[in-house]
């Protein structure tokens, strides 16, 4: 499978919501993480535009549009946390390969997303590469290795610094 090219897609559906009729707000990636979502089912239905229609369909006008850049610091970061575990070398070396693969799409869109409000719901249709999957799923593997509380005590109790005032 090739991955999707979101840095096309981004511009495509900008150029598609501009000579529609949907006012496009333009919202900051995340902002929609504590709502309730129904998320669009892209790996059967991956045109945006059939998303749109729905949308349409449903008597909505404005529709929530955002995008997220990979930073060639999320690869830094990722690395740092691999060096900081003690793996055999295998393991660390099929890390290491996914998430150095990351740095070579660093300013690309590496997430896309349009929603559109109805009732207590937002549905959502959401875009990621495939080279962004599998890098978020050699990081998820990494931060699962690490140990909880890096500060090595119990962060429910810091000492006794921490007041509840």
């Amino acid at each position: 499978m090739v991955d999707i090219d979101l840095d096309n897609l981004k511009t495509e559906i900008l150029d598609y919501l501009n000579a529609s009729e949907f006012a496009v707000f333009r919202s900051a990636p995340g902002t929609l993480d504590a709502m309730t979502l129904i998320e669009w089912d892209t790996e059967a239905v991956p045109d945006y535009r059939q998303f749109l229609d729905a949308a349409r369909k449903a008597g909505k006008q404005m529709i929530f549009f955002s995008f997220r850049e990979f930073e060639e610091s999320e690869v830094d970061e990722a690395m740092e946390d691999l060096k900081s575990l003690e793996l055999p070398r295998e393991e660390r070396r099929d890390l290491e390969t996914r998430i150095i693969l990351g740095r070579r799409h660093a300013g690309s869109v590496c997430y896309l997303e349009l929603a559109f409000e109805h009732g207590a719901n937002f549905y959502v249709y959401g875009a990621q590469p495939d080279w962004h999957a599998d890098f978020v799923e050699a990081y998820d593997e990494v931060t699962a290795l690490m140990p909880d509380d890096p500060f090595g005590g119990d962060s429910e109790n810091l000492g006794g610094y921490y007041s509840n005032n």
